[in-house]
């Protein structure tokens, strides 16, 4: 196959049935965790974090279920899928179907930390400034899990590392739909339907060879967006916390805008996937408010030098 190469990565790290076993996707929440485990672990070991150690494994297990799944999927509904919530509500419990919105996540665990504060007498600012230093982390793994899905696929490109991906046919015209299960079927008689060409793809060099004039190259935004939410924000945080130690709420407020400024410049190689609001993509348009939020953060912070005693909200129980 000459040209750009045809997305071939396969969901599935082992597959048990059809449409069933344990996915990249999955795996990357675990990930996601245990690196938010390991990064309070390390404050708390450190001395400089808002928890004593032995109740981080306890934050984190109820940050992942009530602030980024349970917001991630609620806020996916409300900003990307509303109409299809309102037809059937219960879809908002059909996480394994994909469908999460890292806005939506961050904004709950934004609600779950201060609520947990509240309830364990810990001061709420010094609790998220080391939250936000592991959610990058998070965002990282999630979207290598988008990239190895083949989803979220970025916009029309003829860079020398763009990729052809097969989950574009979904938004193809009935006659390239039709086309694709044409050449698809003579090679492969389960693909039927652009889901079973999709999912036998992976596995199947030839009928991806056979569908690639279909399909466009396009950005691996994916994974320009790994980089700059994940990584690149990561280490800038990890400074931040670690060595300049800056009053309550900066660390907070600095994650807000550096997401922000991340997925704005992100989501200029990734294709639309909602109408434009001013001529920016939904993510774009929901991280201006990011970046309003994180300012608040830095206004609101303390004056002077940084943080008096870090480490010892938690343990005395005063806030």
């Amino acid at each position: 196959m000459s040209g750009h190469p045809v997305h071939a990565l396969d969901p599935f790290l082992v597959q048990f049935g059809s449409g069933f076993g344990i996915r990249w996707y999955g795996l990357a929440y675990v990930g996601a965790f245990l690196a938010g485990f390991a990064v309070l672990r390390s404050f708390a070991r450190r001395g400089i974090g808002a928890l004593p150690e032995s109740r981080v494994g306890d934050f984190i297990t109820w940050a992942a279920l009530f602030g980024v799944l349970l917001g991630g999927r609620i806020g996916y509904l409300l900003f990307y899928d509303l109409e299809g919530f309102l037809a059937n509500p219960l879809s908002i419990i059909r996480i394994w179907e994909g469908g999460m919105a890292s806005h939506g996540g961050i904004l709950g665990l934004v609600l779950f930390t201060y609520f947990y504060a509240r309830r364990h007498k810990v001061h709420w600012r010094d609790l998220g400034d080391d939250l936000v230093v592991a959610a990058p982390l998070g965002l990282f793994f999630g979207r290598c899990a988008n990239f190895i899905n083949g989803e979220l696929y970025g916009r029309i490109s003829t860079v020398p590392w763009a990729i052809r991906f097969p989950k574009e046919l979904f938004d193809a015209g009935p006659e390239t739909q039709r086309e694709a299960i044409h050449r698809a079927v003579a090679l492969d008689p389960r693909a039927t339907d652009l889901g079973s060409l999709i999912a036998a793809a992976p596995e199947n060099p030839a009928l991806r060879e056979a569908i690639a004039p279909l399909l466009a190259p396009r950005h691996p935004s994916q994974l320009y967006e790994a980089a700059l939410e994940g990584l690149l924000l990561f280490a800038f945080l990890w400074v931040l916390r670690t060595r300049v130690r800056p009053a309550r709420g900066v660390v907070t407020g600095w994650f807000f805008i550096g997401y922000a400024l991340a997925r704005i410049a992100g989501e200029a190689f990734r294709e639309p996937d909602a109408a434009l609001t001013w001529g920016l993509t939904r993510g774009q348009f929901l991280s201006l408010f990011m970046v309003l939020g994180g300012v608040a953060f830095l206004i609101a912070a303390p004056r002077g030098p940084g943080r008096s005693g870090p480490g010892k909200v938690a343990e005395t129980g005063r806030g």
